[in-house]
């Protein structure tokens, strides 16, 4: 099989309470060569917080990116010290995110009205560090949707040194939408990010916003850089596995990723981490197959689980997928 991939980038994006350390080492089980990133750290929790829990992650997880969350220039300038003294891959600054919360303390996408603010930021950001410093944006904020205003925003922060730009196809409103809302309904637009790689020939565009499917992955790629996936990664992260057929390799299976998942979870409960907490983000691994409600059923909603349980619940699960396979295939045999 062709490697699709040469110069081109697939990436899980930064989700808060989801793309923790425990999910990105579940995720890097299904594909060695994505990029991964931390949830949004803000500058403040980093800097005044437990900095080694909010930075800690497996050797296997790079390549990894932090995303910041923040606008100022000094706070911003020592958090990305601390990326690059923890060995992260890139920095990603958040013009994205339109929470309440988020716009109350002038970050994330209310920076899309402040281009010079983000670019200050590039600048001394990577002056003080070797780390690649990129954006993640939307194509606009409220009633400021035009094609041209991103345009700008991405010409003044690519004139301060940024070369690589992650763009969700969706403008972002501020007011009057909640954050789950601002994922669905204001309407996707590919084509200003297809237009903005296209004008913007020399920097590196990656598009983001309602991608499913190895299929959505190929189409864009026809078209930008790099292609980030959200919600569905982590919904049905065997969509990462499926997607090594664009590196022109095999992709595991969930009986790999399980044995490998194990030893992970020993480490895990020898350190006193809950289990609960950490199998949360495994419920997706049998989506869409027989025996699914099953596995979740056995891993969500627990007080305590241990790891033979978790073991337990897929063999099961497997079990149930294999028999289903069987009885496909002897029908489809009586059949011909």
């Amino acid at each position: 099989m062709p490697n699709l991939m040469q110069d081109k980038r697939l990436s899980v994006a930064p989700m808060i309470d989801w793309t923790t350390a425990d999910y990105r080492y579940f995720a890097r089980l299904f594909n060695p060569h994505s990029y991964l990133y931390t949830e949004m750290i803000s500058t403040g929790a980093l800097i005044h917080g437990n900095t080694e829990r909010h930075l800690r992650y497996e050797a296997s997880e790079q390549p990894l990116v932090l995303q910041l969350g923040g606008a100022d220039i000094s706070e911003m300038t020592h958090c990305a010290q601390l990326a690059e003294q923890y060995g992260f891959a890139e920095v990603n600054i958040n013009v994205g995110c339109p929470s309440d919360r988020v716009q109350h303390n002038k970050i994330g996408a209310c920076l899309m009205a402040e281009p010079e603010t983000v670019a200050a930021l590039v600048q001394h950001m990577q002056a003080a560090v070797a780390l690649p410093i990129t954006v993640k944006h939307r194509i606009g904020i409220d009633h400021f949707d035009s094609y041209e205003f991103m345009h700008k925003f991405v010409d003044t922060v690519a004139a301060a040194g940024c070369e690589r730009f992650i763009v969700h196809a969706r403008t972002a409103w501020l007011q009057g939408l909640s954050p789950k809302q601002n994922r669905e309904i204001p309407p996707l637009r590919y084509e200003d990010v297809y237009r903005l790689k296209q004008d913007f020939p020399n920097l590196a565009i990656e598009i983001n916003g309602g991608i499913t499917s190895v299929e959505d992955i190929k189409a864009h790629l026809q078209h930008v850089d790099g292609v980030m996936i959200g919600r569905a990664a982590y919904q049905n992260p065997y969509i990462l596995a499926e997607a090594m057929s664009l590196w022109g390799e095999p992709a595991p299976s969930r009986s790999d990723i399980i044995t490998k998942l194990i030893p992970y979870l020993h480490e895990q409960v020898a350190k006193g981490e809950p289990l609960p907490s950490i199998a949360r983000h495994f419920l997706g691994l049998f989506q869409g197959l027989p025996g699914a409600r099953k596995w979740r059923q056995a891993l969500s909603g627990k007080q305590a689980l241990t790891v033979a349980e978790i073991e337990q619940a897929a063999e099961l699960t497997l079990a149930i997928i294999d028999r289903q396979d069987d009885y496909e295939a002897a029908k489809s045999s009586l059949s011909s």
